[in-house]
């Protein structure tokens, strides 16, 4: 079933290229929610309440910002690119429970992970998942 939903995505690499890096981040937003509520129901014994305010520290604008700090040495120059124009996006949403900073940086977290989903890096994609959660 990934599978299927990981070929959704009909574009080549080089059309996703020139999507907006915002949309890149609105589907990483999608992705890397529904990685960490996985994650969250394969590894506690939490009640569904107790799951989404668990799910809150990972999801958070704060923690997403934090992640990335945490794995940027480990991310190849491309990747390292694709971060740089999540995070040089122009949004004009203002966060309401982040500073400027985090928001942008959140932004460029999503980017990266919706960028990977997109054009189908899909070892990749959760060899990133996988150290968010270390």
């Amino acid at each position: 079933m990934l599978e299927d939903i990981l070929n959704l995505s009909e574009k080549s690499k080089e059309e996703i290229n020139l999507l907006s890096p915002l949309t890149w981040a609105y589907v990483g937003d999608a992705v890397y929610e529904l990685y960490i509520r996985t994650y969250l129901v394969n590894h506690t014994k939490l009640k569904p309440h107790k799951l989404h305010i668990e799910s809150i520290q990972y999801v958070k604008a704060a923690a997403q910002a934090a992640k990335l700090e945490k794995i940027m040495p480990e991310l190849t120059e491309e990747e390292q690119d694709i971060v740089r124009r999540g995070r040089n996006a122009q949004n004009h949403h203002l966060p309401k429970n982040a500073n400027v900073t985090e928001y942008r940086y959140s932004t460029a977290f999503e980017g990266l992970i919706g960028y990977l989903y997109l054009t189908k890096q899909e070892e990749r994609l959760m060899q990133i998942l996988k150290m968010c959660v270390e």
